[in-house]
């Protein structure tokens, strides 16, 4: 368990021999949960840091016309919701639903604030970890700003684009660059042809070469 944990971002650069030691100084639990085992609810509170030890878990939600919304999957090692574990609402801000069997190791708030104070390195990975994800849902939100599925791909392709260069490689299946934006695959299959059409981009797979940057720039201004 230890040396999958390492590989884990709030464990990053201390080795397995190590985290167990500071694990074993620490109350926590190992939970096992089945397929499709509700881990968390959404609203309930947040009070262990919960790393996936094995397996897959999604984070889902139900919007008001009852539809489920499926925010992302996380896999082992990463940590589920570090970031709600601390703060005035410290409440799971989605469903957490198992997608596989799955073990999370769960170690109480105290037992984490006690860790920091035990060793400079989980906290600085912690608030890395933490730091990231508000980076990563802040891109997010930012492309949702975006009203049309071209407007966000175009800031996506560009966002890739290094200088002097006119491919890119998306880092995302199309698929899950369709979850990233809130869109259906197929919208954002459509989306790509269309802007293949018109001669901006062409598309070989996951990689794009981009033939006119001026007009690619043009779709979000």
């Amino acid at each position: 368990m230890f040396i999958r944990l390492a590989k884990s971002s709030v464990f990053k650069g201390i080795i397995p021999e190590v985290i167990e030691e500071l694990v074993n100084s620490v109350p926590y639990q190992i939970k096992k949960y089945d397929k499709e085992d509700i881990i968390a609810s959404r609203t309930d509170e947040c009070s262990s840091l919960m790393v996936i030890v094995e397996g897959c878990v999604r984070g889902e939600m139900l919007d008001y016309s009852g539809k489920v919304l499926k925010v992302e999957d996380i896999f082992a090692p990463r940590p589920i919701a570090a970031a709600f574990l601390f703060g005035q609402n410290n409440r799971f801000p989605v469903d957490v639903i198992a997608n596989t069997e799955v073990s999370i190791l769960k170690i109480p708030k105290e037992s984490v604030i006690k860790l920091f104070q035990h060793n400079d390195q989980f906290l600085k990975n912690y608030l890395n970890a933490i730091s990231n994800r508000a980076q990563f849902l802040s891109q997010r939100i930012w492309f949702l700003s975006f009203k049309t599925i071209k407007g966000k791909l175009a800031q996506y392709i560009l966002n890739l684009l290094q200088e002097n260069m006119k491919i890119v490689t998306l880092p995302l299946p199309q698929k899950e660059v369709a979850e990233f934006f809130g869109v259906t695959r197929p919208s954002l299959a459509r989306a790509l042809g269309e802007m293949e059409k018109d001669g901006i981009i062409e598309v070989n797979r996951r990689e794009i070469t981009i033939n006119d940057k001026a007009r690619l720039i043009g779709i979000i201004e």
